[in-house]
């Protein structure tokens, strides 16, 4: 939820309205007090030309940032239980679900849910909270649509259960 989502590097365009959902997770799960972790990348190499810590685009979308959380974890690494405090965090307050919105899908979205699948935890993966872009390198290209779907696919046939965030919200609240 950082800004090289926005206005960096790395725009976000699938699929629409990903924001409006994310945004409104955070504001129903601040209602019924669920605990909120969010996460937050950096890139080790000081001069990387994307999440360079502390740089403009490291910060969090204005949005993210003046909403509720209980703990910001900062990694290096698409999984957010890797050399981070939040598999701890998770412990302390006795989570046993986890919810994953936010960016990118097919990387940091898809391997944190990985983690947390194989720590035991509950996932509930957000299909239009959770967004990506094209992707275009040296092994081929991926227009946003077909990672997102694909991602959502594999993540329900073992790992979670992939739902809407008005589903999610309707869960909660109730």
């Amino acid at each position: 939820m950082q800004r090289e989502y926005f206005d960096g590097t790395l725009p976000i365009s699938h699929p629409v309205g990903h924001l409006d959902c994310i945004l409104n997770v955070m504001d129903n799960a601040e209602a019924v007090e669920l605990p909120t972790a969010v996460i937050r990348h950096h890139q080790p190499d000081s001069e990387s030309p994307i999440f360079r810590l502390n740089s403009d685009m490291w910060q969090l979308h204005p949005e993210v940032e003046r909403r509720p959380r209980n703990v910001l974890i900062d990694k290096q690494l698409p999984g957010s239980f890797t050399g981070t405090g939040l598999g701890e965090w998770i412990e302390r307050n006795e989570i046993d679900t986890v919810t994953i919105a936010g960016y990118v899908t097919h990387m940091c979205c898809d391997t944190t849910a990985r983690q947390a699948a194989h720590r035991g935890l509950k996932v509930e993966f957000l299909s239009d909270a959770t967004g990506t872009l094209d992707v275009q390198n040296e092994a081929g290209a991926a227009p946003a649509q077909e990672l997102q779907n694909s991602i959502l696919v594999a993540q329900q046939m073992f790992l979670g259960e992939v739902i809407s965030s008005d589903d999610w919200v309707e869960r909660i609240s109730s």
